[in-house]
């Protein structure tokens, strides 16, 4: 006659088999298997556990036998099984995925599904199943720009530092532009979204004029000073510092992060800041707005105000921004950095040597 394991529990894995036999988000079979082993040590027999917990006793049996054998572990994860061989040949999965980065179609700039299932002879379907396995997303790219400014170093380790350490008695400001906003309007009424279907806009549109949006965020404290103007000259970025100087505490020194338009660097504008003494400027290496914080709060201004926005004048656009940053400054949230200037510079590094690899291929 067969005789069940018998079970005996720690305190803490005793605990642990509780929680998990009633976890709203424990899986159900690790529910059923630890609610097995509280059973199993409290003395019930397979059949009794079976009867109560609705399920067969080679089932109780396995796991009572498995927990007894490998403790928790036994009973979390089910055993590798070794499944049925693969239809494709390895061999044919790794054509698919040396033609997919190292080639291109001749009709095309990338490959599709059809397109390498042709060359490859396989199925499309197989070839997505390969893709899919392999993270490869042929039909994607994203755009990037790798700065050559000879003093990029050093002004990445001016504003990180600013980001990680900023000064005391001071304020970090990341300011710039958002010039041409278009007024747009469409030519017909969208569509609502409904069941089943997307919110819907015409393809065309009306220009009916443009603004332009100067704004600062401050590091800390989230708080955007925003203002449009219809142009953005240095007179215009002049205009903006001053608004800078007035909504800021007059003790405070200010350091503003913006890029090297030319507008910034203006004789006018120099000749300003040196009355102002208590601006610092600095100012990020050439193609690489992605340091300044203001440009990720241009990016969700975009996303959620102006992009599915209609506008039948240049007046109803500036009262949208303006009622986006008046709604933004009621409960402020700034952009927290992270990178290290190191990190970055290794990224950078890998980013160069990869170039100079293609280019020489």
């Amino acid at each position: 006659m067969r005789v069940a394991v018998k079970i005996t529990l720690s305190e803490e894995q005793r605990i642990t088999l509780e929680s998990w036999s009633r976890g709203r988000r424990t899986p159900a079979r690790v529910v059923l298997r630890a609610r097995i082993v509280l059973h199993a040590a409290a003395g019930m027999e397979n059949r009794e556990i079976a009867a109560k917990l609705g399920t067969d006793r080679e089932s109780v049996g396995r796991w009572r036998s498995r927990f007894a054998k490998h403790g928790l572990s036994g009973i979390e994860k089910d055993a590798p099984r070794s499944g049925r061989k693969p239809s494709i040949p390895r061999s044919t999965v790794e054509e698919i995925v040396r033609l997919t980065t190292s080639s291109r179609p001749k009709n095309a700039t990338h490959w599709s599904t059809r397109s390498m299932a042709r060359v490859s002879g396989v199925s499309a379907k197989t070839v997505h199943r390969v893709w899919q396995a392999n993270e490869l997303k042929p039909h994607l790219s994203r755009t990037f720009k790798v700065s050559n400014d000879p003093k990029f170093l050093e002004k990445l380790t001016d504003i990180v530092g600013l980001y990680l350490d900023p000064p005391e008695h001071a304020l970090v400001l990341c300011a710039d532009e958002k010039s041409q906003i278009q007024a747009l309007d469409r030519t017909q009424p969208g569509l609502p979204i409904k069941k089943g279907r997307c919110g819907t806009m015409t393809h065309d549109y009306k220009r009916n004029g443009t603004t332009t949006l100067f704004a600062a965020i401050e590091l800390l404290s989230g708080i955007v000073i925003g203002e449009c103007m219809p142009r953005h000259r240095h007179q215009e970025w002049i205009k903006f510092l001053r608004s800078i100087d007035e909504q800021t505490p007059a003790h405070l020194d200010l350091h503003l992060i913006v890029d090297n338009y030319a507008t910034h660097k203006h004789p006018k504008v120099q000749a300003w800041l040196k009355r102002h003494p208590r601006f610092h400027m600095h100012f990020t290496p050439t193609s690489a707005s992605w340091l300044n914080l203001i440009e990720r709060f241009f990016r969700d201004l975009t996303d959620r105000e102006i992009r599915r926005g209609a506008f039948q004048n240049v007046a109803a656009l500036i009262e949208v921004i303006t009622g986006y940053i008046g709604q933004h400054n009621l409960e402020p949230k700034s952009f927290k950095w992270t990178a290290t200037a190191e990190q970055i510079m290794e990224k950078m590094t890998r980013a160069k040597t990869r170039i100079q690899k293609t280019a020489s291929e």
